[in-house]
């Protein structure tokens, strides 16, 4: 007999945002493997959403394909909504983004979401490679690629006009009995205004960004106009999580992603992630330490009435129902290479105090 998932009536949803991060010694193929756990785990625990990111060329993340990910997360799982935060549209075009996610819909209905962000999620290098190929699509068309992305995903299609004057109809699947629901993410007042004047779901990138969430929300919420794809604003937003029986602990486990955050604001060399005791070990500069000592009033740290106080403080403070955590606790030396036990753990703690399963 299957559980029966529900909500505690006094707290929000929580969803997960997953990197599918990469550590020392460990291959792309494991780190798959464990997080296809973690997406069983959050399935199985009453999380709302597994949303898998965007990011290319970096040593210390695999989650370079969004619809690849969501094809195996949605074949591994059950119940939970399965989506990208986000395809960064920059890197794709419209049609073939429509295509994947549409045959996504058809695979698990009911089960899908379209993240969409406008930032590249990538280096030069990478962002020179896809221009070249063609690959790519003008970052200034982002609102109309958005636009003909969800044209192209709704059950009768669209009609496009070509150069010779003659409109044809288009479809991204032949027979659609169901769309993805479609997300704009963002940190920045552009998104949160375009995600307002088009009525969509607004996801802010708190985990990311940092600051900026209060303007962005308000002015989200404030412009909002109704359409078929929400009757009103819908948001919620991202942050990083670790949880541990204590407190110390977790903020050990969260030491790996502090430095390599800190090591990309900072432009050092990156590599895989640490494991703790690489973190432990490693040499900082001032530089590191005062990034490290802004980043964790962001994070959600500690025990697990200590992070779920966090959840629900986030929540207030910014007037949302879901918080999507990214778990982004790091693994010890001895730790098996196909499984994160930390991250999963992060998401039991989590859910025992925020969420109730029957």
């Amino acid at each position: 007999m299957k559980k029966s998932l529900r909500r505690s009536t006094s707290v929000m949803e929580l969803s997960v945002l997953d990197l599918i991060p990469v550590r020392s010694r460990q291959t792309t193929a494991q780190a798959l493997h464990a997080s296809t756990r973690l997406a069983q785990k959050a399935d199985g625990l009453g999380y709302t959403r597994y949303w898998v990111a965007e990011h290319h060329n970096m040593k210390a993340v695999a989650s370079t394909n969004p619809a690849v990910l969501i094809a195996l997360v949605a074949s591994r799982t059950e119940r939970i909504r399965v989506g990208s935060g986000g395809v960064m549209l920059p890197n794709h075009a419209p049609l073939v983004v429509a295509e994947q996610f549409a045959l996504l819909e058809a695979a698990a209905p009911g089960r899908i979401d379209l993240g969409i962000g406008r930032a590249p999620g990538s280096d030069p290098v990478v962002t020179a490679v896809l221009a070249q190929s063609g690959a790519t699509s003008d970052v200034n068309r982002f609102p109309n690629n958005v636009s003909d992305i969800i044209a192209l995903l709704a059950t009768d299609g669209a009609t496009v006009e070509l150069t010779s004057g003659k409109e044809y109809s288009l479809r991204s699947t032949p027979v659609a009995d169901g769309s993805p629901t479609v997300w704009l993410l963002g940190s920045s007042d552009y998104s949160a205004t375009l995600a307002a004047s088009f009525g969509l779901p607004y996801v802010f990138a708190n985990h990311f960004a940092g600051r900026g969430a209060d303007r962005a929300l308000d002015l989200y919420r404030s412009g909002f106009q109704p359409s078929v794809h929400a009757e009103k604003p819908q948001t919620f937003m991202t942050a990083n999580a670790v949880v541990a029986e204590s407190s110390d602990e977790a903020y050990a486990q969260a030491l790996p992603n502090l430095l390599q955050m800190a090591r990309l604001r900072t432009n050092k060399p990156m590599g895989p992630l640490d494991t703790i005791e690489e973190a432990e070990a490693a040499e900082t500069d001032a530089l590191t330490e005062e990034f490290i000592q802004q980043a964790l009033d962001g994070y959600i740290i500690g025990d697990p009435a200590t992070a779920a106080a966090k959840a629900q403080a986030l929540a207030r403070q910014y007037d949302v129902d879901e918080l999507m955590v990214s778990p982004v606790a790091g693994s010890y030396d001895a730790d098996p290479l196909e499984a994160i036990p930390a991250r999963e753990r992060t998401l039991e703690l989590l859910a025992s105090e925020l969420l109730t399963v029957d």
